[in-house]
């Protein structure tokens, strides 16, 4: 029977753990290697990488395994994540590779795959690719083997694209914005962009050692940027995580946006610009205050599973561009082809210089709504979901907050514990009917 190795987000795990061994990687760069050939004569892969120590080790496993089946490698060195899907796509290459945990700690790496549009690959193809694994392998002749080179210029191309996706006609010149890039991906990349385009910056969590990518900077620990612009008098604060697919926005108060305020935003601009938004995707975690805010100016607002994945499958189904989630994944498809965290900052503060209008005034129309979240723990054997009385009393707190609320209850995807969230306007309303759900789930 095939093991199943990839998750939500590609193939992640601690280092030295299987699957996120050397040996595992040669072998997964060898089947990703028959794939693409199976379909394309002559395939050519990039291969980026963050900051972790362990990316050398896991971008030769990979090397050798796509060499072996005669696939030739480009290597772009630590790039963000969607640099890579914007290079892959941009080049005209097959394949692209980022090895990446994004926000996890530095013990941990994974893979990811973007195809040669730029995109994230379905299911299908990660199925063909595990099958593939269980084959044994197929080396080419030592005349046939691909080779491997360095990409010269990779960050430079990048930091191009990313400035293209701003306004001709604005700058951010006057401004002083903090960058911090989590020492991750985009330490180099990150102050580039905002330097580029007039603003002056300052750049904290942009000096990696291997060991130190998220820890205590980046947009999972965003105290340290809060504090940098309280301290240096700045504007903005932008900051970024591992591999620079997400992001959290600081203003010159020291408040912090986070996905769902931003993509409002992001909407917002867009119409005031004229342009026409038939609707946009949050997920089941939005904050309903931004589903209210879209509604009141007639946009359809849908909600997918939680992940950026998921947001992206709705969007393309329905043919929109503009969508995210709390965590600061955003998604502006008409700018790129996946989750871009500076790409997404530059669309904030492209609405902030044409709207003369500072973050905050942007956002007056979205009043989050309290949230409260109950974790329960499962006993063993559990069968949460036939709890006495659970569907009466979902439907008695549905009742209860009306269409000033919302409950959701989903089991954990990595823990025995079942996540009870209510929203509500008011906040002792959301925390009493949340433990009155929680209470039924303990027994």
């Amino acid at each position: 029977m095939s093991r199943t190795y990839f998750g939500t987000d590609g193939i992640r795990g601690t280092v030295g753990q299987a699957p996120i061994t050397p040996d595992f990687m040669l072998r997964l760069g060898h089947a990703v290697g028959r794939v693409l050939k199976a379909d394309i004569d002559k395939p050519s892969v990039l291969i980026g990488k963050d900051t972790r120590i362990s990316g050398y080790l896991i971008e030769s496993a990979l090397e050798a395994g796509f060499a072996s089946a005669g696939i030739d490698v480009l290597l772009s060195g630590p790039l963000p994540t969607p640099g890579v899907a914007y290079l892959t796509r941009a080049l005209r290459l097959d394949l692209g590779v980022v090895i990446s945990a994004s926000h996890n700690p530095y013990p941990d790496n994974g893979i990811k795959f973007f195809s040669a549009r730029g995109e994230k690959l379905p299911d299908e193809w990660e199925q063909r690719v595990e099958a593939t694994l269980l084959e044994p392998a197929q080396w080419v002749d030592s005349a046939q083997l691909g080779k491997a080179r360095r990409l010269e210029a990779a960050r430079g191309r990048y930091v191009e694209f990313c400035k293209s996706t701003f306004s001709n006609d604005l700058s951010l010149k006057g401004l002083k914005i903090v960058v911090d890039a989590a020492h991750g991906a985009a330490y180099q990349a990150g102050p580039d962009v905002f330097h580029e385009l007039g603003a002056e910056v300052v750049a904290i969590g942009c000096n990696p050692d291997g060991v130190n990518i998220n820890a205590g900077f980046g947009a999972t620990a965003p105290a340290a940027l809060v504090q940098a612009v309280r301290d240096h008098k700045a504007d903005y604060g932008v900051a970024l995580d591992g591999d620079a697919d997400r992001l959290q926005l600081v203003d010159a108060d020291g408040r912090l946006y986070n996905g769902d305020e931003l993509l409002y935003v992001m909407v917002a601009d867009r119409l005031a610009q004229g342009q026409r938004v038939p609707g946009a995707v949050g997920t089941l975690m939005t904050n309903m205050a931004v589903e209210v805010a879209l509604k009141a100016q007639d946009i359809e607002f849908v909600r997918a599973k939680v992940g950026d994945r998921y947001v992206l499958e709705e969007l393309a189904a329905r043919g929109w561009l503009l969508g995210g989630e709390g965590s600061g994944h955003l998604l502006a498809l008409d700018k790129h082809t996946t989750g871009d965290g500076i790409v997404s900052a530059l669309q904030v503060l492209q609405a902030v210089s044409r709207s003369g209008k500072s973050l905050a005034q942007l956002v007056e129309a979205v009043t989050l709504f309290p949230q409260v979240l109950v974790n329960v723990r499962l006993k063993p054997g559990q069968d949460w979901k036939s709890a006495p009385k659970l569907a009466e009393t979902q439907a008695a707190v549905q009742r209860e907050l009306g269409g000033n609320g919302r409950l959701l209850i989903r089991p954990s995807g990595t823990e025995p514990l079942v996540r009870v969230m209510v929203e509500a306007r008011d906040a002792a309303q959301a925390k009493a009917c949340a433990e009155r759900l929680a209470d039924i789930l303990r027994g």
